[in-house]
């Protein structure tokens, strides 16, 4: 018996599902289901009632997971006290909202590499509604996203707060830089996609001030966003951080309005669950590293 066989137990018994369970651990469902044999075998019991759908735990598995899950905390500490980030080993899979990607993802990646040199990582960017999913689906360890999660079972550590201001090209041919929200309402407005919390708000604010016939260019891409501004398609809102050197040379110009959606606030959430211990310490690591970044 070994702790990778009691990951392995807990994680189906959670996921309820051997295949969840592979994809979880970067294996094959034959390979989860030979790990929950060989451990089956080596207790002389059965564990899984496997024609169940979804699968569940018999009742000799049902009253051995709580030691099951003991023994995987007992793991975790032990591994955290020895104060070594070096025995952090397998594969981190991270969720992150776009505009960390253009803000301070390299320096985070860099750092680490050095904190965690046995730790791969791999990477989804997405909107922050689809990050959330997936990690209370459990397809993603830790998540920088548009938070907190509201979820007991979800941890989240405050990473940066980011203003959105109103920003166009200065190819677009505009009498003033100080426009009221049925100004902007002339051009199209580029923004967040439609399932995002800055375009509810957008959308809301031009239907109060009866712009009706707002045209909304949105796009999951805020590198798709910032190149459609660039080239004077319409006006957009996005993070200032993003925007500054693109105004400071000239390329696009702060448009002045009475009005903006909130500023972006990113929390770096994970699941409180055995063996988490790297989802942690790499959300520390975010915390310091975005906290230089914070406009």
């Amino acid at each position: 018996m070994n702790l990778k066989q009691i990951e392995t137990f807990v994680l189906v018994a959670t996921m309820r599902s051997f295949r969840k369970a592979a994809e979880q651990q970067f294996t094959t469902q034959p390979a989860i289901s030979s790990r929950i044999a060989a451990l089956e075998k080596e207790l002389g019991i059965t564990l899984f009632d496997r024609d169940a759908s979804p699968v569940t735990l018999t009742v000799k598995g049902r009253e051995l997971l709580p030691y099951a899950e003991k023994m995987l905390q007992s793991a975790d500490r032990f591994q955290r006290q020895a104060e070594n980030n070096a025995l952090f080993s397998g594969t981190l899979r991270l969720g992150i909202s776009e505009t960390v990607v253009h803000t301070w993802l390299t320096e985070f990646l860099r750092r680490f590499n050095d904190k965690f040199p046995r730790l791969d990582i791999d990477i989804t960017v997405d909107v922050t509604s689809n990050l959330r999913h997936d990690l209370l689906d459990r397809t993603l360890d830790l998540a920088f996203l548009m938070g907190p999660i509201s979820e007991p079972s979800v941890q989240n550590m405050p990473l940066c707060r980011y203003p959105l201001v109103w920003v166009a090209s200065n190819m677009l041919p505009m009498q003033k830089s100080e426009l009221t929200i049925a100004e902007l309402a002339q051009f199209p407005i580029i923004t967040y996609a439609r399932n995002t919390q800055p375009f509810g708000e957008i959308k809301e604010q031009f239907s109060q001030s009866d712009a009706a016939n707002t045209r909304f260019f949105t796009s999951s891409s805020l590198s798709a966003c910032f190149r459609m501004t660039r080239d004077g398609l319409g006006i957009a809102t996005l993070p200032v951080v993003m925007v500054e050197p693109e105004i400071e040379a000239g390329n696009l110009q702060l448009i002045h309005c009475n009005w903006a959606p909130s500023p972006l606030g990113f929390t770096a959430s994970y699941l409180h669950a055995p063996m988490k211990g790297a989802a942690e310490e790499a959300a520390k690591l975010a915390v310091e590293v975005a906290s230089t970044y914070e406009h």
